[in-house]
């Protein structure tokens, strides 16, 4: 059987490249795996391939997947590692190498995994989200864009980020919203029927802050919003381009004097940790949220801990003694 090529160098047999490709699909059609963390599987998968390849000196296919052994898993890794590759970004391709011989290794005779599916990612601490306090966050849902000219792109940076804060949502879900949206978004208390990662809904309340930005949108927009079209328009009238809203962000947080850190999801972290600062149950703010794992949303209680021990450094008496 000849070799082919995935179109980056690598030589892969025919027979494993459909099966790569068949296990993508299964993924986008029944995991409903957006299209980005499909090009990243793809990445990930074809990097133990192409280590694979060359650290036995010949094309990728299934009989060098069945005769990996424990050494092999660990020399990719060490490999990875000494070309700077971060534990966690390891961790997430071993995490899709598995994915991928797990489903093969239920269509193919005799295929033993093992030695794949047994291997340790390397520990990794999961950083810490890193939301605006209160009062920067209010700053940025006032301030944004104020520095452009025309009122309607004003107020609809204004309702974008408001809603992001607002309501905790992505950036992706705010800009997923249509015109058939526009009345529960302009009515204070409604729920916002909000569909997230995987395909998962769920109901966001309208605070009326964000009430009062989306409808101001919606005086000045000058484009109609049609019920299956985006609410957030571009300039020409087309969907809003998620890029325009980071630019936004990028020119409020340095007239605030903000740090890098200050983006549009940041707002949503921010939403998540004012909550719970607030005495918000946790599991409550999972379904806002939208996170299918308490374990999750419970990296923010890590946040709040954190500034916590930061005030009580700089403010304890003993602490700064101590400093």
């Amino acid at each position: 059987m000849t070799a082919a090529s995935d179109g980056g160098g690598l030589a892969i047999s025919p027979a494993l490249r459909d099966a790569l490709s068949n296990w993508l699909d299964h993924l986008g059609a029944l995991n409903d795996a957006s299209p980005h963390t499909l090009n990243a599987y793809r990445g990930d998968v074809a990097g133990f391939l192409s280590f694979l390849a060359h650290h036995h000196g010949g094309a990728a296919g299934l009989a060098q997947l069945r005769a990996v052994e424990t050494r092999d898993m660990r020399a990719w890794m060490a490999q990875a590692r000494a070309k700077g590759r971060g534990a966690r970004s390891l961790a997430r391709a071993l995490s899709a190498l598995k994915g991928f011989v797990r489903w093969l290794s239920d269509r193919e005779d005799g295929f033993d995994a093992t030695a794949i599916l047994s291997a340790r990612a390397p520990r990794h601490q999961r950083p810490l989200p890193r939301p605006l306090d209160e009062t920067a966050a209010r700053a940025v849902t006032e301030t944004i864009s104020h520095d452009r000219a025309e009122a309607w792109i004003r107020a609809r940076d204004m309702a974008v980020v408001t809603l992001l804060y607002g309501g905790g949502l992505r950036i992706s879900e705010a800009l997923g919203l249509t015109g058939r949206d526009a009345d529960t978004a302009t009515t204070p208390g409604a729920s916002l029927r909000i569909i997230g990662k995987g395909n998962k809904e769920r109901m966001v309340p309208v605070i009326p802050a964000a009430a009062e930005a989306v409808a101001a949108y919606q005086r000045l927009c000058p484009w109609p919003l049609e019920p299956d079209a985006p609410l957030f328009r571009g300039k020409r009238g087309g969907p809003l381009n998620p890029r325009l809203i980071t630019r936004a962000m990028e020119t409020v947080r340095l007239q605030l004097g903000l740090p890098a850190t200050a983006t549009p999801h940041a707002l949503r972290h921010s939403f998540a940790t004012h909550l719970l600062s607030a005495g918000g149950d946790l599991r409550a703010i999972q379904e806002l949220l939208g996170h299918a794992s308490l374990s999750t949303t419970q990296i923010y209680t890590g946040v709040d801990t954190a500034r916590l021990m930061e005030v009580y450094r700089s403010a304890h008496p003993r602490a700064a003694s101590r400093d």
